[in-house]
């Protein structure tokens, strides 16, 4: 993975690392704030388990992604890879955990294969950080 384009973002999270993972593990939750359309999101968060998603973007395109855990440690870490079409290989994304006190660190990492996509990447997780961290600070259900 070092051969590529990585990016970093760290947040701290309001919530503690349960809530945090839960939001990320339960489908009704991860729909809410993750831009998935309702109804869309299954999840068998274990390792080797299957998920899948449709992604609404802001212009009302629906994308379907799938992939599959590839780690999973519980209120700790996911490691989960996204299918790309006409790859061999997953591409990766880690989201870690930390406790900082009452609240949470969160981590994601990602490598992609070019310039462009890590940009894409990282746009698109910048914007999944905000939507969870204004998806905790109301308090979530799930």
């Amino acid at each position: 993975m070092s051969d590529g384009h990585s990016y970093t973002l760290t947040r701290t999270l309001d919530a503690p690392a349960a809530a945090v993972y839960r939001a990320w593990t339960t489908p009704d939750a991860y729909a809410r704030w993750a831009y998935a359309a309702p109804g869309s999101v299954r999840m068998d968060v274990r390792p080797g388990g299957a998920w899948q998603a449709t992604m609404v973007t802001p212009d009302g395109t629906e994308v379907p992604l799938t992939g599959s855990y590839l780690e999973v440690e519980e209120n700790r870490l996911l490691v989960v890879g996204m299918d790309v079409p006409g790859r061999a290989e997953p591409s990766v994304m880690v989201v870690e955990l930390d406790l900082d006190g009452p609240k949470t660190r969160i981590e994601l990492r990602q490598t992609c294969d070019t310039v462009e996509e890590r940009d894409m990447a990282e746009q698109g997780s910048t914007m999944l950080l905000d939507s969870l961290t204004r998806f905790l600070a109301e308090g979530p259900t799930a």
